[in-house]
């Protein structure tokens, strides 16, 4: 019996695309919106945040232990910069089993991720939460949520390369399990903590999943056919 191992097939310039630009172009479109809404502090998303986050501000005040606990997650567990470490072991692998383009691919759109959040804090240049009793603190411009952003990219990113790898549905579910945890734990931490408002979260959720999606499309279409078969 041959040994168990993933195998990429490189997609060809199909129509099998379209999922994930759709994809891309959906969560692309809702997060201008958004950004534009922001930008505006529009009066109804900016009472929501303000109930949101003074809502979990005082569950936060009187809870140590949990603000502890979220502060663990999101400052070792969901730090940008491990999810950032997990697509840098990703790509050296990919590198060494001679999948060159797709590894400088994938390091390439991470890379991209994290100009575009840069970038976008610069310009809308948006407060974060103030409180006369922080629980927690953060730096910079608060859109979108930076944590989030990483997150949602880097798990993106590691999923579709199990997609491409041909993973089982016992190691895909487990996978995607751990990435909508991801996804979500890190987002209400952020916003728990006090250091975000809740549409800066959704903000950057919605920029990585189009981020993601839209560099996979591209791939398919462009860059997998020069790419050849790999076995893992």
């Amino acid at each position: 019996m041959s040994s168990p191992h993933f195998r990429f097939r490189a997609p060809d310039r199909s129509p099998r695309t379209a999922p994930a630009l759709w994809t891309g172009a959906v969560a692309g479109a809702a997060a201008l919106v958004l950004l534009a809404l922001v930008a505006a502090r529009w009066s109804p998303l900016m009472s929501l945040d303000r109930a949101v986050a003074d809502a979990l501000h005082r569950h936060a005040v009187a809870d140590p232990g949990l603000v502890r606990v979220s502060r663990t997650l999101t400052d070792w567990v969901w730090d940008p910069w491990v999810m950032r470490a997990l697509i840098v072991v990703a790509a050296v692998v990919l590198w060494w089993r001679g999948a060159r383009r797709l590894a400088l691919w994938v390091a390439v759109t991470s890379l991209f991720a994290s100009f575009l959040q840069q970038g976008l804090k610069t310009a809308v240049d948006r407060e974060r939460p103030q409180w006369p009793d922080p629980v927690d603190s953060a730096q910079f411009a608060a859109f979108p949520s930076g944590h989030v952003m990483t997150a949602v990219v880097s798990c993106g990113l590691l999923l579709w390369l199990l997609r491409l790898y041909g993973a089982g549905p016992g190691l895909w579910g487990a996978a995607l399990a751990v990435a909508v945890v991801s996804a979500v734990g890190v987002a209400g931490t952020r916003v728990y903590l006090g250091v975000h408002w809740l549409t800066d979260v959704v903000g950057g959720a919605l920029l990585g999943v189009a981020v993601v999606a839209l560099s996979a499309a591209g791939y398919a279409r462009y860059a997998a056919p020069r790419e050849g078969s790999h076995r893992w």
